[in-house]
């Protein structure tokens, strides 16, 4: 077995309000509550992040799998994370990819199986495995 760690550090200046400095490896940006929540909106936000934890995970996992099968397809995703407010209580309800993959092949199996794949990724990527009973992923398709 081999485990990885990946770390962070967040400086905070102190109440809700206000914007922090995050930084890892290879990711730095300024966070703060987003202005739908009645935050400054500055940098990035935790709602952002999760929804980009899942985005990315999902399509480098889908480019995995069309690489192995060496299956010729340009994804190109949209995904919108949903959130509840219910009296004052923020919840991630939803995430939704919405991928379009333009293919030359022609070929219908192999139009079949990147089709396949494009839902079997959001099963198997660490992300979508870590949210799931937690949050709703679905995957929206359209070959081209």
């Amino acid at each position: 077995m081999t485990l990885h760690t990946f770390s962070l550090t967040i400086d905070w200046p102190g109440g809700r309000n206000e914007v922090g400095n995050l930084k890892a490896q290879r990711l730095q940006t300024q966070i703060s509550i987003p202005p739908e929540m009645d935050g400054p909106g500055i940098g990035t936000n935790p709602d952002e992040m999760l929804l980009g934890a899942a985005a990315t995970c999902y399509i480098i996992t889908l480019a995995a799998m069309l690489e192995r099968s060496q299956i010729d397809a340009i994804p190109t995703l949209k995904s919108d994370g949903i959130v509840e407010v219910t009296n004052g209580v923020f919840t991630y309800r939803e995430i939704h990819h919405y991928i379009e993959l333009n293919m030359s092949e022609k070929d219908e199996k192999k139009r079949g199986m990147a089709e396949r794949y494009a839902y079997k990724a959001e099963e198997v990527c660490m992300i979508s495995k870590a949210l799931r009973g937690n949050v709703k992923i679905e995957v929206h398709v359209v070959m081209k």
